[in-house]
């Protein structure tokens, strides 16, 4: 039988890359990939994480994640309460969680005021050591969270969401923050600190 020579094969790749795609198939373009958000990036003088404790309830439900974060009209008066349990030395460090959940919740930097009762929250002595122009002027362009302790919240202007981080052991002390504090909050109160002396200060009609 004669032997009948094989025919050169020829392979898809020698013909070099298709110009067009397929009919009927879009060329795949590759998504953007987003950046880092700016909004939780730590603040000058911010501590490190504290020791862990069971993360705050988020301030409402998010399932409409479009719609303006508002307070019902019939409470625009009183706002929402909210009471996570701390001690004093870590009321701080619970303050900074439920900043942080609000943030990672979508609320704007420049809707939340946090006050303490004692001690001033690292960031406010951070930016103070610049001189207190510089720092009210912060407050003034509200765009980022800001800080402030009890004693000076006669300066502070009135935001969404307040939080009072109840780091003195002093009554006195907390019920002066607690009574700014709710002057100023319009939509969102959450306090950090003992539950106890919390309702103790606001049953006294604070």
């Amino acid at each position: 039988m004669p032997l009948i020579p094989e025919e050169p094969q020829i392979h898809e790749s020698a013909q070099g890359p298709r110009a067009t795609p397929a009919i009927g198939r879009p060329a795949s373009t590759p998504r953007p990939v987003p950046g880092p958000r700016t909004a939780a990036m730590p603040r000058p003088g911010r501590p490190g994480p504290g020791p862990a404790r069971p993360a705050p309830p988020a301030p409402r439900p998010h399932s409409t994640s479009g719609r303006p974060q508002a307070a019902p009209p019939e409470n625009r008066s009183a706002p929402q309460l909210q009471v996570i349990p701390a001690v004093p030395d870590g009321a701080l460090d619970a303050a900074d969680e439920a900043v942080d959940l609000l943030l990672d919740s979508g609320r704007a930097p420049g809707d939340i005021l946090v006050l303490t009762s004692g001690e001033q929250h690292p960031w406010a002595t951070h930016e103070l050591s610049f001189g207190e122009a510089a720092y009210w002027a912060q407050q003034e362009a509200g765009d980022d969270v800001f800080f402030a302790g009890a004693a000076a919240a006669d300066r502070v202007a009135a935001r969404p969401v307040v939080i009072v981080a109840v780091n003195d052991a002093d009554d006195a002390a907390a019920t002066r923050a607690l009574s700014a504090a709710r002057g100023r909050a319009g939509a969102l109160l959450i306090v950090c600190g003992d539950p106890q002396r919390i309702n103790a200060v606001l049953g006294a009609g604070v």
